[in-house]
């Protein structure tokens, strides 16, 4: 059979070049943001959350949590502020003058053998725990709060829409017992026991009703203003466009907040970007009165979110190119 050569009209062939050149353009476009926004994290990072830049930044550098990662030694980080856990998924006690405040409640079958075994060795007592504030709504984060809260009758705090998503996972079966609906959380409004005061501040994304939470620490005679941006997300891909575009807004906002509230202390409750372990073994060498290893310069907090948001904006202008 005889082969014809097929010939584009002109009009065709022009319309063929432009889209051509537009998807080019696009994709060089796309190529261009990216960069902006990795260079905004690196200008935002300096040399104190290079790290920070690193792991959201750079594709395939952000790892995951496990049930069975190292267990953190117990450890008094400021004069009421402890860290127990494993090296990815801590819980923080904050100690006040009318009992313990817990921020999350670690994995669910290893509330003795971790939690409470750190806390034995850190010379608190379980009996005092009064209030356990949930920072999402997921199982790595809840597990072990059940188990607290029938045991030792702490109150349960949480976003409503994270009890929402508490309740419609305990229909699952293959998901850790949920702790009965307590107390929700209100945005911006203290959860307060005895002389402390923890100013929850809503931070969607990772979850509807995840929590960045601000409060103060003491060291010595000096008292700082610590801050836990509790909703991260740590593999971006996992998230929609829309829930990482609600993401970096909630970073932008809780930096700012943070910011306002002269926030000068940053943790984690997934330690695994933040330089914590540095941090700890820093802590443990401190010398009477030397500077204490957690303590930001008076801008860095509001650095270290716009980090994470630029890394998150550069995934979005990743995905507009594929």
């Amino acid at each position: 059979m005889n082969k014809r050569a097929v010939r584009m009209s002109p009009f065709l062939s022009a319309c063929s070049s432009m889209l051509v050149a537009s998807t080019l353009a696009s994709v060089a476009l796309g190529q261009i943001d990216v960069a902006d926004h990795v260079r905004a994290a690196r200008n935002s990072a300096g040399a104190d959350w290079s790290q920070v830049a690193d792991f959201f930044c750079v594709e395939g550098a952000a790892t995951t949590p496990s049930t069975d990662h190292p267990i953190l030694e117990p450890t008094r980080i400021f004069d009421n502020l402890y860290v127990i856990g494993r090296s990815s998924t801590v819980v923080y006690a904050i100690t006040t003058s009318a009992g313990i405040v817990l921020i999350d409640s670690g994995y669910a079958d290893q509330e003795e053998s971790v939690l409470l075994a750190g806390m034995a060795e850190l010379g608190l007592d379980p009996n005092d725990i009064q209030t356990i504030i949930i920072a999402h709504g997921h199982a790595d984060h809840y597990g072990g709060s059940a188990y607290l809260q029938s045991r030792y009758g702490a109150r349960v705090v949480a976003a409503a829409e994270d009890w929402d998503l508490m309740e419609r996972a305990a229909q699952s079966s293959d998901t850790p017992t949920q702790p009965s609906r307590d107390v929700e959380a209100q945005d911006g409004q203290p959860i307060t026991l005895g002389d402390t005061a923890i100013t929850p501040i809503f931070i969607p994304g990772h979850t509807p009703g995840s929590l960045g939470l601000i409060f103060p620490v003491r060291d010595g005679d000096e008292t700082h203003m610590a801050a836990l941006f509790g909703g991260t997300i740590l593999l971006s891909g996992r998230i929609s466009d829309e829930g990482l575009e609600q993401y970096a807004r909630s970073l932008d906002h809780f930096g700012a907040v943070a910011t306002e509230m002269s926030v000068d202390v940053e943790i984690q409750n997934h330690p695994l970007f933040d330089g914590m372990a540095e941090k700890l073994t820093q802590l443990a060498a401190r010398s009477l009165g030397g500077p204490h290893p957690f303590v930001l310069a008076r801008d860095s907090y509001g650095r270290f979110t716009s980090v994470i948001a630029s890394c998150m904006r550069a995934e979005l202008a990743r995905r507009a190119t594929r």
